[in-house]
């Protein structure tokens, strides 16, 4: 019995709770620093909010002239295109580049001015009208699509207006050119508005 309880491992003795661990702690000036970094290194915080606000609101401003650009030009492409009827042959009629021209110069002129009154809506109220996610996708689709027919029109009816103008320069060759510029200004801001309206989509939240 004595060699048993001889050779029987011995359980050590508990002299004490070992003390908690040290966790060191930052002075209070790295703490000061850190939170500094946070709110303005890295845009977060006050400054980071104000100056998304500023630029949120210039790409609003910006949208809104160019859209405006493209709703007169627009209509000065149609009116004077319309309006070039000087019988016979100088009519846009008889032109089917030309009746494009007027086609396309009508879709735009309604798209653009639909677009305008909802940023006009937008910046007086503050309100959306539609979801501003369903916003940026519809404007960025919406102006790609015009602008490609604002310059396929233009583009058509170019070759036309050369031919006839190298046989004679009148006021139906000079109204035709006209139309074509306004329709290719009207391209110029869509593309612009395309561009605003891409980088409106690319930095919406998807989470």
């Amino acid at each position: 019995m004595s060699g048993q309880n001889d050779t029987s491992p011995k359980r050590p003795e508990h002299t004490g709770s070992p003390p908690p661990p040290v966790v060191p702690t930052a002075p209070p000036a790295a703490l000061a620093a850190d939170v500094e970094n946070q709110t303005t290194g890295t845009g977060l915080g006050v400054p980071g909010i104000l100056r998304r606000w500023k630029r949120d609101d210039s790409l609003r401003r910006g949208s809104l002239a160019l859209r405006g650009l493209s709703t007169v030009s627009s209509f000065l492409a149609f009116i004077i295109m319309a309006s070039n009827k000087h019988g016979d042959s100088e009519d846009f009629n008889q032109y089917e580049e030309y009746s494009y021209v007027l086609a396309i110069a009508i879709l735009s002129m309604l798209y653009s001015g639909m677009q305008a009154a909802r940023h006009v809506h937008q910046l007086s109220t503050g309100r959306e009208v539609v979801q501003r996610r369903t916003s940026a996708l519809a404007d960025f689709i919406g102006d790609q699509i015009l602008a490609y027919l604002l310059i396929s029109s233009s583009s058509s009816a170019i070759p036309s207006t050369n031919r006839l103008r190298d046989e004679q320069i009148d006021v139906f060759t000079d109204s035709s050119a006209a139309a074509i510029s306004m329709a290719f200004l009207a391209f110029v801001a869509l593309a612009l508005s395309a561009l605003i309206s891409g980088y409106k989509l690319s930095s919406q939240s998807y989470i």
